[in-house]
């Protein structure tokens, strides 16, 4: 895994500075870098592969929320002053992705979506946060995948400290509901770059409908789904992933990744 670099307001990793492609990568709510590895392994040589760290815990109060993620986004990209990136976002990643698309299409080549919400989420219903109660967080995590062993005693430690956290658990329900206000189903036309579409068909969070759905309002979409997939493809089904999101960029990438 690449080094976190701090710079300014901004904490990242950087694959390859010096590529002429940039491939955006953007974590959910739960989300951390390790959801990333196996593209960043498979793709960071051959592209600049860059995971900005969202400040979902660090960010002022009043601006808790997708605006504030979309801001923070669009500053650090022009601090970075990258050009034509390829964005890709899971979960709430994926949500940031449309709106960043939606006010930024001019400086986007492609857009990659797995498991996103914008259009309808079940993430942990009205149950969430359920505090002190590590079983419940153990179980709620691992539905986020569909072989449940795939969550490690680590994420869900990481989960379940979030939920008991005051500060961090009142952050998470108001991003959360912002999540849900800021639906972009009307939106979805105004999008005419290419779009990738990697869905689970077991995705409990944002099901395989919905996948369906952005296929519907997205005009120049294409979708794949996945058997034995949960919510988070590029690591239950790393290597399929990785070549759908490949054979896509090869096709709208000005120089050839493979």
């Amino acid at each position: 895994m690449q080094d976190i670099i701090e710079e300014g307001k901004f904490k990242y990793v950087e694959s390859n500075p010096e590529s002429k492609e940039t491939l955006l990568l953007l974590h959910g709510l739960f989300g951390a870098l390790s959801n990333f590895g196996s593209i960043i392994d498979h793709f960071g040589d051959k592209l600049n592969v860059v995971v900005p760290i969202l400040p979902i815990y660090e960010m002022p109060f009043r601006q808790v929320g997708l605006g504030g993620l979309l801001e923070y986004i669009e500053e650090f990209v022009e601090f970075k002053e990258y050009k034509k990136v390829h964005v890709l976002g899971n979960s709430l990643g994926g949500h940031i992705s449309l709106l960043y698309v939606l006010s930024k299409q001019e400086n986007v080549a492609s857009m990659t979506l797995a498991g996103s919400s914008g259009l309808f989420e079940n993430a942990f219903g009205s149950t969430f946060p359920k505090r002190g109660n590590y079983e419940f967080i153990r179980e709620k995590t691992a539905a986020t995948f569909y072989d449940p062993a795939m969550a490690t005693k680590e994420q869900v430690d990481e989960v379940f400290d979030i939920v008991n956290d005051r500060n961090k658990a009142l952050r998470v329900v108001v991003t959360a509901k912002s999540a849900i206000r800021h639906n972009v189903e009307t939106q979805l036309h105004e999008i005419k770059v290419p779009v990738l579409l990697v869905w689970g068909k077991n995705d409990n969070v944002t099901p395989a409908f919905v996948g369906e759905k952005f296929h519907e309002l997205l005009p120049n979409s294409r979708l794949f789904m996945l058997d034995k997939c949960g919510h988070v493809p590029m690591m239950e089904h790393a290597e399929v992933f990785n070549q759908h999101l490949e054979d896509f960029l090869n096709e709208v990438a000005t120089e050839k990744i493979s």
